[in-house]
């Protein structure tokens, strides 16, 4: 497992710090913000943890310092106990105000400040009894009472915390109002949860060696409980920041698409029309919802000036040709709006308007130019008209037949 964990515990070293970095951007001066210095204190520790854990720091840090060990106790204290009752704080002061998740967090603290003393003792001790360097500290010396009292305090105290975090984090999912920090908190709770694998793998290698079994052939679990577990609670802890900007992004392409859809149509009307467009064509990336608006205006006036050309015959028509194909709804009403529009353009460039009482009669009413109560909707309907526009075989049959 060392090969495996000098390549993986460098990447979670560098997620930890990414995630470090990202969300001291959130930093604001004179601002007190408990629950955000909480979590970068939890990705600081974590980072440091899994880059000490790497197999060649590990070596070198010890060799350098000359202490054996030193490195298995900072990933133990700073990595596991400190870090999992930094981001149960964190967890406090998001679902309560400062002045309630004070309290709360002071005893936890607290609590956690012993059982590193604790740890710190029980470490020194066990290393006035041993000179030499162990590449798995736990696994190599639990048969020692010592190093199992402090073994059963470190997992002991990280199942508890994890299982807290998970069961926090699924509470207050319940009630979260933010949709993205409703899934960070539910990635987090997952995330604990399987990282928990690796202290109940560390729980039965306390009784594996002294069944005369070899716990190191399990190692594995550690790794993967790691590789899954950790990078799933980062992203849960880091999730309400970038979640939203995900949404931004989806709601951006979304429109890109939609007013893509609707160049078709817009270009025929901007042809025969061009004194609907308020402004020349200019790039979609500024202010894209401002371009999709006049686009759907500037059809929506197209299709107002394109009245006098419009016949009932081709919405009869069309009508018809729909019906037959099993079209129904809103499915049916866009082929007929296209296939109107269509033929409405074509007698337009043949300058031949239909004669008024024809017009009258063929034209939509009213309510008919209106798809939607706001921008997004009124944007969707039509480009759904455009594409029965451009590519549907109804409206080009009706309008064909109507040529014949």
């Amino acid at each position: 497992m060392t090969g495996a964990k000098s390549v993986l515990y460098p990447l979670l070293a560098a997620l930890c710090c990414a995630a470090f970095l990202y969300k001291c951007h959130f930093l604001r001066p004179g601002r007190r913000e408990p629950g955000l210095f909480a979590l970068l204190t939890a990705l600081f520790l974590k980072g440091l943890a899994f880059a000490l854990a790497t197999p060649a720091v590990s070596l070198a840090v010890d060799e350098q310092l000359g202490i054996s060990d030193v490195t298995a106790l900072a990933i133990h204290v700073f990595g596991g106990v400190a870090f999992s009752a930094v981001v149960l704080v964190v967890l406090l002061f998001w679902a309560h105000p400062p002045e309630q998740a004070w309290p709360k967090a002071r005893w936890r603290i607290g609590t956690t400040v012993i059982m590193m003393l604790a740890m710190l003792v029980l470490w020194i001790t066990a290393s006035s009894g041993s000179e030499a360097r162990s590449t798995h500290y736990l696994l190599q010396n639990v048969h020692r009472p010592v190093v199992a009292a402090y073994s059963l305090i470190y997992v002991g105290f990280l199942l508890v915390a994890l299982v807290e975090i998970a069961r926090l984090c699924w509470k207050y999912a319940e009630v979260a109002g933010e949709p993205w920090l409703r899934r960070g908190l539910r990635l987090t709770a997952v995330g604990a949860a399987i990282y928990s694998v690796n202290f109940i793998n560390r729980t039965s290698a306390i009784v594996s060696v002294h069944l005369d079994l070899h716990p190191l052939e399990w190692e594995w679990v550690t790794v993967l409980g790691a590789g899954i577990g950790i990078p799933l609670i980062v992203g849960g802890l880091t999730m309400p920041s970038w979640g939203p900007r995900l949404s931004t992004q989806r709601m951006w392409w979304n429109s890109y698409r939609t007013y893509r859809s609707l160049s078709p149509l817009w270009r025929a009307m901007h042809q025969e029309l061009p004194e609907i467009v308020l402004h020349s064509p200019a790039s979609i990336s500024a202010n894209l919802n401002y371009r999709l608006y006049r686009r759907a205006i500037e059809i929506r006036d197209g299709q107002i000036a394109l009245r006098p050309y419009m016949n009932p015959e081709t919405a009869a028509r069309t009508a018809k040709l729909g019906g037959e194909a099993g079209l129904a709804g809103n499915d049916l009403r866009a082929v007929v709006e296209a296939a109107q529009l269509k033929e409405a353009l074509r007698a337009k460039m043949n300058k031949s308007p239909l004669a008024a009482e024809s017009a009258g009669q063929g034209s939509p009413a009213p309510s008919e130019l209106y798809g939607g109560d706001d921008l997004v909707s009124e944007a969707v309907w039509l480009s759904q008209i455009a594409q029965a526009f451009e590519h549907s075989p109804i409206v080009a049959a009706s309008v064909n037949g109507r040529r014949g």
